[in-house]
C-alpha cells in the first residue's frame, strides 16, 4: 500500500503541494485529478523521490522511503511522452529495464512478448519507434513501464497528448492492461473522463490541497463542493430554492439542498412537473440541447429527443431525471 503523510512541498514562497495525505491499496488505480497548476505532478514526483518534500513522508507498505532515491524504489515512470529510445527497435525498448537487471535473454524475450500481446502490439518487436502513431508508441511505454512488475506505477497525463477519440479508446484499454497485471497504480490526469475510465478510486487537488478523495463512485454521486461538481462535468449547480423546485418539495431552513445537475439531467417531458421558456436549441448528433427558463429555478440545460421538434420561444414542460443528478457534500 502506497501512504501519503502530510505531504508539502514548496518552491521559494510558492506552496505547490500543502499538507496531502493519501493511500492507495495495493492493486488499485488512483486517479489524482485537477487543473493544471493544482500541485497533482509535483506529488506524483515527491512519491516517485524526484522532488524532495519539505515535510511529511512517503511510505510503502509501511516502510518510509522518503529519502530513497528514484531507483531504489522500485516504482516505474510513464510521461506523456513516453520518452522512447529512437536507437532501439519497439522489443528494445520494453525489454530495457529487464536487460539493466540482468534478465536472462529467454525470460527477456518471454515477458517483452507478453507484453506487447497484452498491450495489443503482437509482431511490432521490430518496429523503429519513429514508424509508430502517437497512440502506439504510449503502448510501448506502458509496455516497457510494465516489464519488471514495479510495486507502484506512476502515470503523468500519459494520454494528454492524444486527440479525443484515440485518448477515450486507450483509457479503457488501459484500464484492463493495469488490471490485468494487478498493478497498483498513480495517474495524474486532468481529464475527468479519463479517470473514471481507468481508476478505482479519486482524489481531487485545487491549490495544492486535497479537496476530495474517495472511490470514484463515492466522489462522482457526492463532489464536495461546487466547484469541484464543476470540474467533474456537471453542467450547473443549484441550491436553495432553486433546488427545492426541482425535487418538488420546499427548501430546508438552513438552504440546501444543494444539486449538480448533468447536462442531461432536465428533460423534455409534456407530463413533466416544471415549466419553462426555450431560450435556444442546438440539434446534435443524438439530442437536441436546449437552453430553458424554468420558472422558479433559473437558466438551465436541457434536452429533448430528436423526433421533438422544439424552438426558441416554446414554452416547455420538463422532468428530472435523478440518476443525473449528485447532492452536494
Amino acid at each position: 500500500m502506497l501512504t501519503v503523510e502530510h505531504l508539502t512541498v514548496t518552491f521559494g514562497r510558492t506552496t505547490a503541494v500543502a499538507d496531502v495525505s493519501l493511500q492507495l491499496p495495493r492493486g488499485e488505480v488512483l486517479a489524482v485529478l485537477g487543473p493544471s497548476g493544482c500541485g497533482k505532478s509535483t506529488l506524483l514526483r515527491a512519491v516517485a523521490g524526484l522532488e524532495r518534500p519539505d515535510a511529511g513522508r512517503v511510505l510503502f507498505d509501511d516502510v518510509d522511503v522518503t529519502g530513497l532515491p528514484t531507483h531504489r524504489r522500485d516504482f516505474a515512470l510513464m510521461f506523456q511522452d513516453g520518452q522512447l529510445f529512437p536507437h532501439l527497435p519497439v522489443a528494445g525498448n520494453v525489454g530495457y529495464p529487464l536487460r539493466m537487471r540482468r534478465t536472462p535473454r529467454a525470460d527477456r524475450d518471454a515477458r517483452v512478448a507478453e507484453l506487447l500481446e497484452l498491450v495489443g502490439l503482437p509482431g511490432h518487436g521490430d518496429r523503429s519507434p519513429d514508424t509508430l502513431s502517437g497512440g502506439e508508441r504510449q503502448r510501448v511505454a506502458l509496455a516497457r513501464a510494465l516489464a519488471v512488475r514495479p510495486r507502484l506505477l506512476l502515470l503523468d497525463e500519459p494520454l494528454s497528448a492524444l486527440d479525443r477519440n484515440l485518448r477515450e479508446r486507450l483509457a479503457a484499454d488501459l484500464h484492463d492492461i493495469l488490471r490485468a497485471e494487478s498493478t497498483t497504480a498513480l495517474l495524474v490526469t486532468h481529464d475527468h473522463d479519463e479517470a473514471f475510465a481507468v481508476a478505482d478510486r479519486m482524489a481531487l487537488m485545487r491549490d495544492g490541497r486535497l479537496v476530495q478523495s474517495g472511490t470514484v463512485e463515492e466522489v462522482w454521486r457526492h463532489p464536495a463542493d461546487a466547484d469541484t461538481a464543476r470540474f467533474l462535468g456537471y453542467a450547473a449547480v443549484v441550491t436553495g430554492s432553486a433546488a427545492a423546485v426541482l425535487l418538488g418539495g420546499a427548501p430546508a431552513e438552513d438552504g440546501s439542498p444543494a444539486l449538480a445537475l448533468r447536462r442531461s439531467a432536465l428533460q423534455l417531458d409534456p407530463s413533466g412537473p416544471l415549466t419553462g421558456t426555450v431560450r435556444s436549441a442546438r440539434v446534435g448528433a443524438e439530442l437536441t440541447r436546449l437552453v430553458v427558463d424554468v420558472a422558479g429555478v433559473g437558466t438551465v440545460d436541457a434536452v429533448a429527443g430528436l423526433a421533438v421538434p422544439v424552438a426558441a420561444g416554446e414554452q416547455v414542460r420538463l422532468r428530472l431525471d435523478g440518476s443525473r443528478v449528485a447532492r452536494l457534500g
